[in-house]
């Protein structure tokens, strides 16, 4: 086996081409919302293909924590919604490493009536909360903090609508606010400098809720009145695109590349990837595009291309924020270079990503500028194997597995293990399509 792995270290091989099917587990932003709503929906919901990862595992831990009865039955998760009363924990919410959760079921529990403790594994007890703790204390609600940090105890109270404008573009902050809307008296608006991804808005149509949404220039403007009641759903959650990220790079290396991706998530606020891979010089064909519960699904024909370099800045970086580390992993092997800009966010996620990025590419001989809001990385290198950190970041450790394919002699990656938190099948899956 070429990729060979213990729990804790990976060894990949260079490859030649990367040919066959990939079918991803369910999109992590979409199964979060869904488990999330389903929880406070009225009747059964029926969610297949739920995410596979660690993370999305935390959210249903949680609203299970929260009196939500769910069953899993191959994959498929089989939901009893409760409405929006929950009940009391008898313990703190443990989110595991998923900021996803503790930042969007926030706006949840602050709604309630009785008082949450939200905690997080060590990395997610050094991400900033700031950003939700704000608006949520606004609406009413009382939160402490270790200085804007996990662990999170909030005293559920009435709330009360605002209009607030997010500092910085953040789709978590957004729903975050959003879901406490739905608690709060009155009508909540939430206006974005720039348009992230929409999952929230279309997860609440999909479950019987109604909110209104507008574009402001390069941003957008959501409201949500209060008081509405959701319906629980049916419905198939489709295939994960920042997972398929990974692979359409992968492809995106080798001119004689073949890969076809089914029933992938083609959500137009995270679509721009695609556009920018064909920019880059990947072919790239959607077949049996279809619309479920509001999202756009469709599947991919793949080829391999010369493959030129790209910038990346404003409302791209914004949309592109999960797809970074990857791009960026194969930036080298471009032509003209990738140059990464307004992607400070990077350095709040699981760890700082920027500096992991330039770390490992350094490593690998790369010839690498870092910024403070990202970077610029030349093209027409040749990088070598190397002994890589993941950082306990699961979207570094698959990143450069990506860019290891393409190096001369191995490469191994320390704390491979990290891939679990959102796909745990992924080395094995890598191998499966990866020709030598």
């Amino acid at each position: 086996m070429d990729i060979s792995h213990t729990r804790e270290q990976v060894v990949l091989r260079p490859g030649r081409s990367v040919r066959g099917s990939v079918q991803l587990p369910g999109d992590k932003s979409v199964s979060h919302r869904y488990a999330m709503l389903s929880g406070i929906a009225e009747g059964p919901s029926r969610l297949e293909n739920y995410s596979t990862g660690a993370d999305c595992a935390s959210t249903l831990a949680c609203m299970r924590a929260l009196g939500v009865n769910w069953e899993k039955k191959g994959s498929v998760i089989e939901v009893e919604g409760r409405g929006v009363q929950l009940a009391a924990p008898m313990q703190p919410l443990d989110c595991g490493n998923s900021g996803s959760t503790m930042r969007m079921l926030s706006g949840i529990v602050a709604g309630q009536k009785f008082s949450s403790e939200m905690i997080g594994d060590e990395s997610l007890s050094r991400r900033p909360m700031e950003r939700v703790i704000k608006p949520l204390t606004l609406m009413g609600a009382k939160i402490e903090s270790r200085e804007g940090k996990p662990p999170l105890r909030i005293s559920g109270s009435p709330l009360k609508a605002i209009d607030y404008k997010l500092p910085v573009a953040s789709a978590q902050v957004k729903s975050c606010v959003l879901f406490a809307g739905l608690f709060a008296e009155g009508e909540t608006r939430v206006e974005e400098p720039l348009r992230t991804r929409d999952h929230t808005e279309v997860a609440v149509r999909a479950f019987g809720g109604k909110l209104e949404r507008k574009s402001l220039g390069a941003g957008s403007e959501v409201r949500i009145r209060g008081g509405q009641r959701l319906r629980g759903v049916e419905t198939r959650i489709p295939g994960d695109l920042s997972s398929a990220a990974f692979f359409l790079c992968a492809a995106a290396l080798f001119p004689d590349s073949q890969l076809s991706v089914p029933k992938l998530l083609m959500n137009p606020t995270r679509a721009r990837l695609l556009d920018i891979l064909m920019q880059m010089g990947l072919r790239i064909s959607v077949t049996e595009l279809e619309e479920i519960n509001g999202e756009m699904v469709g599947s991919l024909q793949v080829e391999g291309g010369r493959l030129q370099g790209t910038k990346l800045s404003g409302s791209d970086s914004a949309a592109l924020i999960d797809e970074i580390p990857v791009l960026a992993a194969i930036a080298p092997y471009t032509e003209q270079g990738i140059e990464v800009r307004d992607a400070k966010e990077l350095r709040v996620k699981e760890s700082d990503r920027v500096s992991a990025i330039v770390t490992n590419l350094r490593k690998m001989g790369a010839q690498v500028e870092e910024r403070e809001d990202g970077m610029r990385i030349s093209g027409g290198q040749q990088l070598h194997g190397a002994e890589l950190d993941s950082f306990g970041d699961h979207r570094i450790a698959m990143a450069f597995a990506v860019a290891a394919l393409r190096a001369e002699g191995d490469t191994q990656i320390q704390g491979a293990e990290t891939t679990s938190i959102s796909y745990p099948a992924f080395f094995q899956t890598l191998e499966a399509v990866v020709e030598r």
